[in-house]
């Protein structure tokens, strides 16, 4: 198998940019991005560190970032299994990127930046749901956002499929085969749900 290993041959593999897809670059939040990123309940982060890259799902009762500042960004870290791994990576390399959705629409909102990851109370104390607040803070620093093709999205038909999950093994049977069924299972997926039902902050 051939691989492309250098960048001039991609260039003349792929052309040159649209002069849209340049121009509709801004380096932080404009009337109309904010407008969008705000109705976004849903996005994707990825970072990398010293381990590799990791892509982590974030979601929200609401927009899922706050806008601090023009060129700032809050995401507060709610509950999750502890693994950290994408607050590892932040400390260890503060470059990030985020993929916001909005179900409808086939736009998907981009943005790179530089993230860190704080504890300042008053800040966590500010994001309160049912009297719970979160540990810690992700602050992102805008590099630049753009909106991304809706081709992928259109391609994969993402809001008029409907749902496709009813033969898609539970998080309980993956873990159960990996574990040979010493964990896991339809008791492992009831406990989960009922737990994550009281633990969603």
């Amino acid at each position: 198998m051939k691989y492309v290993t250098d960048i001039a041959e991609l260039e003349t593999l792929y052309g040159t940019p649209g002069a849209a897809s340049l121009r509709k670059v801004a380096q932080r939040m404009t009337p109309e991005y904010r407008r969008w990123i705000m109705a976004s309940r849903f996005c994707v982060i990825s970072t990398v560190g010293e381990d590799g890259t990791d892509g982590s799902p974030r979601g929200d009762d609401g927009p899922v970032v706050r806008e601090l500042d023009a060129q700032t960004l809050a995401i507060p870290d709610w509950r999750g299994n502890n693994r950290m791994d994408t607050l590892r990576n932040i400390v260890a390399d503060g470059r990030i990127s985020l993929m916001f959705m909005v179900p409808g629409s086939n736009n998907v909102v981009r943005i790179n930046g530089l993230a860190r990851v704080t504890t300042d109370v008053d800040l966590c104390e500010s994001f309160e749901v049912q009297g719970r607040h979160p540990r810690s803070v992700i602050v992102i620093r805008i590099g630049e956002i753009y909106t991304q093709c809706a081709r992928a999205l259109m391609r994969a038909r993402m809001w008029s499929c409907g749902d496709e999950s009813q033969e898609l093994p539970s998080a309980g049977e993956v873990l159960a085969a990996l574990t040979d069924g010493e964990e896991g299972g339809a008791v492992y997926d009831a406990a989960w749900l009922e737990r994550a039902r009281k633990t969603m902050w």
